[in-house]
């Protein structure tokens, strides 16, 4: 059967404790595709939306695909703007078949509230009741009742760091497709607990804790009742009500087997969450334990200024500590910080200048440092990104430049990008298997760059929007008791609601 099946995206990560607010230029520097535009993506989640659909002789109609490197809130303006072109794209297109969406579920807008929670209900207040909705979403989404009221499937990612966006894509679409021609009829349940842990030990591979939870989630696919299962790993840094990780699990029409599946996974995790919580290091003990280790690169790991995670990525923290500990060996440092990048490019390549270096994007973190440098090498900032969110995809750092300063090479930007595969150093000329330390500004997709030959690698303990831990950490809008403010919660329940018959949100029974 020949379905019309509108697709659409708006997708970032957003970040209440720090960052810069997104605006339509934080979209325009990463991607925001109108209309027939939206039939040109070959990658990504909406690149595998698209491959199925076009594989199956369905009609696409393009709506809208808006991604932005993460960051502080949406602002309202901007949000309003994508909102409305893509609910008028939908509303001229009507009546579809279904809609498919490719959203991440941990996006903030300012005076609004949680971004997901906002946009799926006015879609289906658009469509109706009877037209499937189905969305993806990062692993890393805050699922909330009202999207799962709104959707008829969410699916989510299932590899950190993430490798298959263009596989849930897929999924995505199929599960549209088979609740269009009578194979799914999908009963959805979420089920989670009040944990708030980074993503420095939420990796899937392997041995850990949030691995453990992964393999037990998926495999409950096995089953012949049960279509899908996610497990989610909230993004930590958003202040919003009833935050908390825990699993969907979609079957074929079953309500009971799906809350009760998805609360066996969201009982593992927080069964496992002490084993979430990192051990970290101050950047001055980390640097004493790196030099006596032999050779590197040791990677200085300042997770708390992560840009994939919505921080600015212009703290000096680690800098300062490197500075002060006289470090002699070649040393590689990410900082974005567009004033001195644009100092770099009026100088010229041979320069030698002094600059302020630092918290000069989000200055509530620390304060600047005065170095004397040596203009290296300058870019564009434009680079290829190979593998992940946006693989193929042009990343923009704006105005680039590598200044030496003694032994350490600061890679500076103008506009924070999401770290991957070091990318950023390698378009500056920055070599990181022969340097002693590399700074790494992520809690995890530093092992895709640098694991296959780093000696070592410590977490650190800095100041920033996205610390390695919540320990410390205060909300306005995330009640306690929650872990790790709280290290028990005596007759602790996990909450649940499902998509059925759109009742009340309720406990399941144990």
């Amino acid at each position: 059967m020949n379905h019309s099946i509108a697709l659409g995206s708006i997708f970032i990560e957003c970040n209440h404790i720090g960052g810069v607010p997104a605006d339509l230029d934080t979209f325009h520097r990463s991607e925001l595709f109108h209309g027939d535009e939206v039939l040109n993506r070959d990658a990504g989640t909406v690149g595998g939306m698209l491959h199925v659909l076009r594989e199956n002789g369905t009609r696409i109609v393009p709506l809208l695909v808006a991604s932005g490197c993460p960051s502080a809130p949406v602002t309202s303006d901007c949000y309003r703007v994508l909102k409305t072109e893509l609910l008028d794209r939908l509303e001229r297109a009507l009546p579809v078949d279904g809609v498919l969406l490719a959203l991440h579920g941990a996006a903030a807008v300012a005076e609004v509230g949680h971004l997901e929670s906002d946009l799926l209900p006015a879609v289906r207040a658009l469509v109706g009741k009877d037209t499937p909705i189905v969305a993806t979403l990062d692993l890393h989404a805050h699922v909330t009742e009202a999207m799962v009221r709104s959707a008829d499937a969410l699916l989510a990612w299932e590899t950190y760091p993430h490798r298959d966006a263009f596989e849930t894509g897929q999924r995505g679409a199929l599960a549209l497709l088979d609740i269009l021609e009578g194979r799914l009829q999908p009963t959805m349940a979420l089920a989670k607990v009040p944990v708030l842990v980074s993503g420095v030990l939420g990796h899937t591979g392997g041995a850990g804790p949030f691995a453990d939870v992964m393999r037990f989630a998926k495999s409950l696919e096995q089953r012949d009742d049960v279509y899908s299962t996610s497990a989610f790993l909230v993004h930590p840094y958003l202040d919003l009500p009833d935050m908390g990780g825990g699993g969907v699990v979609i079957t074929h029409g079953d309500a009971e087997l799906s809350e009760s599946l998805a609360t066996e996974i969201a009982r593992l995790y927080w069964d496992n969450r002490f084993r979430l919580e990192p051990q970290v290091f101050t950047p001055e003990e980390a640097i004493r334990r790196g030099l006596a280790i032999d050779g590197g690169p040791v990677l200085l790991v300042e997770t708390a200024d992560c840009c994939g995670g919505g921080a600015a990525g212009d703290s000096v923290a680690t800098l300062k500590a490197l500075l002060d500990a006289r470090v002699n060996q070649t040393s590689l440092v990410p900082l974005v910080d567009p004033t001195a990048a644009a100092m770099c490019h009026r100088a010229g390549v041979g320069a030698e200048l002094e600059l302020s270096l630092g918290h000069g994007v989000d200055s509530k973190w620390g304060q600047p440092v005065v170095v004397h440098g040596t203009v290296r090498r300058l870019s564009d900032g434009q680079f290829i990104y190979r593998g992940g969110i946006w693989n193929g995809q042009v990343g923009n750092m704006g105005l680039s430049a590598c200044v030496q300063v003694g032994a350490i090479q600061i890679a500076l930007a103008s506009h924070s990008t999401y770290e991957w595969c070091g990318e950023q150093f390698d378009v500056l000329g920055m070599g990181a298997r022969t340097a002693k330390f590399v700074v790494a500004k992520n809690p995890m997709n530093y092992g895709m760059a640098y694991g296959e030959f780093s000696k070592a690698a410590f977490i650190l303990d800095t100041p920033g929007p996205t610390p390695a831990t919540l320990r410390g950490k205060s909300f306005h809008n995330v009640r306690r008791p929650y872990f790790p403010a709280d290290q028990d919660i005596p007759g602790l329940v996990p909450s649940a609601c499902s998509n059925v018959n759109r009742g009340q949100s309720r406990p399941v029974t144990p």
